[in-house]
């Protein structure tokens, strides 16, 4: 009885230890002017006088709750006419030496002092806008999502000026309407709230203060009032774009050509159907120029999941990201599904596309004055054919190796109460001809109580792949998850189940279905500074799983359970603003239904720990490193595991820097899947390894041109050291026929990429790239061991270049009509 007390007072001091205190919301009243302001980063201009001022930042980091240095203060003004938003400020230093500078680009943080602004147009506290200035100039913009997800691939076009004082920096901000979306309202308040960094001292500081215990950004905005009778003017922005390429493909085979070349134009369209929902075009796309993949060998069962670098796929796709069901590569990058193709012996594939061409792509979103969130996203891909060559005949053929194909999402997204959501999201890939179909429905819910401490979710979804061997297979899936989210202490409980016929892998990424994995997090955090720390955190993971429909096996009638485990991890900066963590794991013996390649089969491996520790310097020094080392043990074979990592960076001066990154990894007496032998299933005990080296140039002439130079080189070989059978219960037995088979691997894969981009004019590019990429994969037979020999080989093997210039336009329909205007009444 007396633990049950114990226990009973913990819990109660420590819930009120982390209840939300309230802070007071700040207002501002924002004031509409009628006199012309010119946008060069001095707040020269009369109207700036009569400005409403929003000042007393307090900290953030590194102390929360700190009020800004009497030595550096914060000014900011806001006014606003029919055309849009002005924001200027002066942000106050002892010198110059004190602002933080470096040319990273657009949407790059770098080594940088800033200020942004950030509205929620609609007060859900879930969706905002972002627009954020450096003290040389360059612009970031992101749109927020879910209470604090920010999306840096979005870009609006805006006007900024910035001026460097002998005192600090002052900056000016236009944000015409057409940059930000809002409801229709006659009198307007939005959620505000403004942040500014100081780099060098590490601290980052907001106007409207923000407790880190707290769940959620956007829940602890200020605002922003007396926004009367704005209207958005006519959004129609157009970007035609003109590509040009020439190609040089050394691993060509005989009868092929080596050098090609292409001319290509297409079109960006934008257009503003009303003042909430906006309509993106684009027309015969061009994405060649983007920055080359990051291959690396994949020797697990699941197909590996890449990041999205094409920028249609990536700017404004925050509501069709709901519920994970849309992984766009699989439009044009990875298609899914290949047709197969009628060939006999004597056929030779000389040509086969394993990208389809996009005609299209189009996406309406927006959110209306209710809340409600409206996306549509539609893209159609070309038939694609492969080229067969019959020796016998000597005649050549084209066979369907893609049909003509349509890719579909829909998504509702209502915002409630209490930064709460509904949302219900559809995905549904249409193919041409006797192929099957797929669909994919979603049901979610996101709940938070009035105070933002408690939260509850979930999922229910229904896959349907249609006309799949001539009938349709349904599938179920669901997510539940609940816990508390604001507070010195957090935790969550959760489930995900996906039954044995759920698949969304047609317009998603999945790896497995026939899986019910449920687990537990708790979180701790110190957000005071305190002894040698700013801030400190550490969690506890934990979790298990299990099959949902059983597999049967003669040992056991029926085997469900998967795997079993936990881990716990702590990081924290320092005084000196380093970061220091670690990572302790324990993974219990478990059942693996996958690594047999094989439907019903099982391996059986024992359990395994690690742990992993890593530092970083202080990254606002001229240099600065990080690194963090791996070890663990376990396994059947009592499989040894080391890696290590190391990166550095080297800031010349503002325009110049260099970057570096190894890592290494040796993993000793690995067991994995080796082949199959008729019904036997082959696995060996391995000795794998990797290295891979990324190294990084830029050099920036001014805030709208640079030049990028990223050099990437990946090595990887696979040893077996001896081979076992795969026995019927999930052990691994010595063959009883000696295996002579030769499935040594060794991969080598390297990108370079060389881009200049200048910025010439308000959302008008030109940019020029070089593209060099070796991707050699040896299996069987001797190879070289040594890293170096390895480089050599690459460097020296045949290769794909590429050199492509493009240059893209942006024409504002206003601005366009506006000018001709000008000029017919001059």
């Amino acid at each position: 009885m007396n633990c049950l007390k114990t226990a009973t007072l913990l819990i109660c001091v420590v819930l009120s230890a982390t209840a939300n205190a309230q802070i007071e919301k700040r207002k501002l009243a924002i004031k509409r002017t009628h006199s012309p302001i010119k946008i060069d980063g001095v707040l020269d201009e009369p109207a700036w006088k009569d400005a409403p001022l929003a000042d007393k930042f307090v900290e953030l980091k590194p102390v929360p709750f700190r009020k800004e240095f009497p030595d550096n203060p914060t000014e900011i003004y806001f006014l606003y006419n029919n055309e849009g938003i002005y924001v200027g400020g002066y942000l106050h230093e002892k010198n110059k030496d004190s602002i933080a500078t470096e040319l990273a680009g657009r949407d790059g943080f770098g080594n940088n002092d800033f200020v942004g602004v950030i509205f929620d147009t609609y007060k859900d506290k879930l969706n905002g806008f972002e627009y954020f200035v450096t003290p040389l100039g360059e612009q970031w913009d992101a749109k927020s999502s879910n209470g604090g997800n920010e999306d840096f691939s979005w870009n609006a076009v805006w006007q900024s000026g910035v001026k460097l004082q002998n005192d600090g920096w002052s900056f000016e901000i236009f944000l015409p309407y057409s940059a930000i979306r809002f409801g229709k309202k006659e009198i307007q308040d939005w959620g505000l709230n403004i942040v500014r960094r100081r780099q060098k001292s590490g601290q980052q500081l907001f106007w409207q203060p923000i407790d880190p215990n707290v769940n959620g950004f956007l829940t602890q905005e200020g605002f922003l009032t007396g926004l009367e009778h704005i209207k958005p003017p006519l959004r129609l922005q157009l970007s035609p774009y003109f590509s040009t390429y020439l190609n040089h493909d050394g691993a060509a085979p005989s009868g092929v050509k080596k050098n090609t070349s292409s001319v290509n134009g297409g079109m960006d369209l934008k257009y503003g159907i009303n003042q909430a929902f906006t309509l993106d075009m684009t027309l015969i796309p061009d994405f060649g120029q983007v920055q080359s993949d990051n291959r690396i060998l994949n020797l697990s069962p699941f197909e590996l999941k890449y990041s999205e670098n094409r920028p249609f796929f990536t700017e404004g796709t925050e509501l069709f990201n709901k519920g994970n069901l849309f992984y766009s590569r699989r439009i044009g990058v990875e298609p899914s599904y290949y047709e197969s193709m009628p060939l006999t012996d004597h056929d030779l594939v000389t040509e086969y596309p394993s990208q389809a061409k996009i005609l299209n792509a189009t996406k309406i979103s927006g959110r209306t004055q209710k809340g409600l969130g409206i996306g549509i996203l539609n893209a159609i891909t070309q038939r694609q054919q492969a080229k067969i060559y019959d020796t016998l005949t000597k005649g050549e053929r084209f066979e369907e190796n893609m049909p003509l194909t349509n890719y579909n999402v829909f998504v509702l997204d209502q915002t409630l109460k209490h930064n709460s959501s509904i949302s219900l999201v559809n995905t549904n890939v249409w193919r041409n001809g006797n192929n099957y179909d797929a669909n994919v429905t979603s049901a979610l819910f996101d709940f938070n109580d009035k105070k933002n401490t408690w939260n509850i979710g979930g999922n229910v979804s229904f896959s349907n792949l249609i006309n799949k061997d001539n009938k349709t297979i349904t599938g179920y899936a669901h997510s539940i998850y609940m816990g508390k989210t604001s507070g010195r202490f957090n935790f969550n409980i959760w489930q995900d189940l996906f039954n044995d016929k759920y698949d969304k892998s047609d317009l998603g990424y999945f790896t497995n279905n026939n899986t019910m994995d449920q687990g537990l997090y708790m979180g701790y955090s110190w957000t005071k500074p305190r002894y040698w720390y700013n801030q400190m955190r550490i969690n506890f993971n934990s979790w298990y799983g299990r099959l949902v429909s059983p597999i049967d096996d003669l040992r056991r009638k029926s085997m469900m359970y998967q795997n079993l485990g936990f881990n716990i991890n702590g990081n924290a900066q320092t005084k000196k603003l380093q970061w220091l963590g670690f990572n302790i794991s324990k993974n219990f013996a478990y059942n693996d239904f996958y690594e047999a390649r094989t439907y019903g089969r099982v391996f059986r491996n024992k359990g395994s720990i690690g742990m992993n520790v890593w530092y970083e310097s202080n990254s606002a020094k001229k240099y600065s490193w990080t690194g963090s080392f791996f070890a663990g043990t376990g396994g059947i074979f009592k499989r040894k595991s080391y890696e290590y990592s190391l990166s550095g960076k080297a800031r010349f001066n503002k325009k110049f820097s260099i970057d570096y990154m190894i890592d290494v990894n040796n993993i000793h007496d690995q067991p994995g899947y080796a082949y199959r032998d008729g019904n036997s299933i082959i696995f060996s005990r391995r000795d794998v390894k990797s290295v891979e080296n990324i190294f990084n140039i830029k050099y920036s002439f001014t805030n709208k041109m640079g030049l990028t130079l990223r050099l990437r080189h990946y090595w990887s070989k696979v040893d077996p050291r001896q081979f076992y059978e795969l026995d019927k219960y999930g052990d691994l037995q010595t063959p009883g026929i000696a295996t002579t088979r030769n499935v040594d691997q060794n991969y080598n894969y390297m990108s370079v990429d060389l881009a200049y981009n200048w910025q010439f004019a308000q959302g008008s590019f030109i940019s020029l790239v070089w593209k060099d990429i070796a991707d050699a994969f040896q299996y069987g037979g001797e190879f070289e061991n040594k890293y170096t020999r390895n480089l050599d080989n690459t460097v020296s093997g045949p290769q794909y270049n590429s050199l492509s210039l493009k240059v893209i336009y942006f024409l504002d329909y206003l601005t366009v009509r506006n000018k001709l205007r000008s000029k017919k009444n001059a």
